[in-house]
């Protein structure tokens, strides 16, 4: 049985971990130096040569929560040196909390969790007011499948959409994964729930996430969507596996949890409100009475013509739908390019948000075609370079920008 691995419990005492276990870690640990425990874990990682760096900014971050706090007047009459002293008391190092990330050997100094928050997603008001932000930091957010995945997970996590999340995929970094996922060279191989589970604790260590490192399967599925307090409160599904696309569902449906999906084609993006409507069929009732079971053994070409009848073919672009019919002859997989995913992952992260503080938004399918939207006309010209014997012309001037906008 595939169990999920998630955030647990603040252990009594710190065990520094194997290098082995460092370096397949995804959860980073937090650290309060108010606590003697924690203190004497500080020390214990500072004489272990495993830090490999200690960023200490926490000046900076308190003078910015000053101007969170208070933009007018954020030090009052006395200069910012004092006024930050002042919060920082007689021992600046004991302020706050240090997080030690095993898997790169950092240790950072933060601000304690609810003014991070506050500073972290200051810059969003008030598109989200701080009351707003406070509910959809309560929310718990489900995705399945880091590939196209990734980029929504982490784009939820940095506005502030969810503040806990369960994360599933069963593959690893591939290089031709590169040209979508936001990672190194120096990751690959490496489990892409780890990788998206790691980005998300480099915004914001204070999260909460699971991971289920063997993807969605039969014994987990019930498990993922959750049940009681742990149900999740909303599903961006972005996998290719006909059998947990619909057992996704299924689950999802019967615990009331809407379900998102971006297809990374014509920025289509599918939104099924299983929260208002409990009945209402899967895919828009595109593959009518069909069951997770129906799916479970399907061979390749009848998996791609399911795929086909759930995004409907006839929305496809050219190039996709020519793609299909040459999976696994004259192409390994088919084409998903970064802009697409970013595109998705915006798609995604403004609907889970609306979604979440309770905007009446419909089920139904949407399509944001770029090249619809930015139509090439007619064929333009290449800009040529300018011979050198041509003086180039000087620049008009750029105004100056003053504040915190420049």
């Amino acid at each position: 049985m595939t169990h999920s691995t998630g955030s647990g419990p603040t252990p009594d005492h710190f065990v520094l971990p194997s290098v082995r276990e460092a370096s397949e870690s995804f959860r980073p640990v937090v650290l309060d130096p108010a606590r003697p425990a924690d203190l004497a874990a500080l020390t214990a990682l500072q004489e272990s040569g495993r830090l490999r760096e200690i960023h200490d900014r926490i000046e900076e971050q308190v003078e910015e929560l000053l101007h969170c706090l208070e933009p007018r007047a954020p030090f009052g009459a006395r200069p910012a040196a004092d006024a930050v002293a002042e919060v920082l008391g007689d021992r600046p190092a004991t302020y706050g909390r240090w997080i030690w990330y095993p898997w790169s050997g950092r240790l950072v100094h933060l601000l304690p969790e609810p003014e991070f928050r506050l500073v972290r997603t200051d810059r969003n008001r008030d598109k989200i007011t701080r009351e707003q932000q406070q509910d959809l930091l309560r929310r718990r957010v489900g995705v399945i499948g880091l590939s196209v995945g990734s980029s929504a997970a982490l784009t939820c996590a940095m506005e502030g959409i969810g503040g806990a999340f369960r994360l599933a995929d069963f593959d690893r970094l591939g290089l031709s994964n590169l040209n979508r996922l936001r990672a190194g060279v120096h990751e690959l191989g490496l489990e892409k729930s780890v990788l998206c589970a790691r980005r998300m604790y480099e915004l914001d260590p204070y999260l909460d996430i699971e991971i289920h490192r063997a993807g969605v399967t039969e014994e987990t599925v019930e498990d993922f969507i959750g049940d009681g307090e742990r149900t999740l409160d909303l599903l961006v599904e972005e996998c290719d596996t006909p059998w947990v696309k619909v057992a996704a569902r299924e689950h999802a449906r019967r615990r009331r949890v809407p379900v998102l999906m971006d297809t990374n084609d014509r920025g289509l993006l599918d939104i099924e409100r299983f929260d208002l409507e409990p009945d209402r069929p899967l895919f828009h009732g595109r593959i009518g009475t069909t069951t997770s079971a129906d799916v479970r053994d399907l061979d390749r070409d009848a998996a791609i013509r399911f795929l086909l009848t759930v995004v409907d073919e006839q929305r496809l672009s050219p190039a996709m739908t020519d793609a299909l019919t040459r999976v696994g002859r004259t192409l390994s997989s088919w084409p998903q390019l970064a802009s697409g995913v970013m595109l998705g992952a915006a798609l995604v992260t403004d609907t889970a948000r609306r979604i979440l503080l309770g905007e009446p938004l419909p089920s139904g399918r949407h399509s944001l075609d770029l090249e619809a939207l930015v139509p090439a006309l007619s064929p333009v010209p290449a800009p040529q370079p300018v011979p050198a014997s041509h003086p180039v012309p000087a620049p008009h001037p750029v105004p100056v920008l003053h504040g915190a906008d420049r």
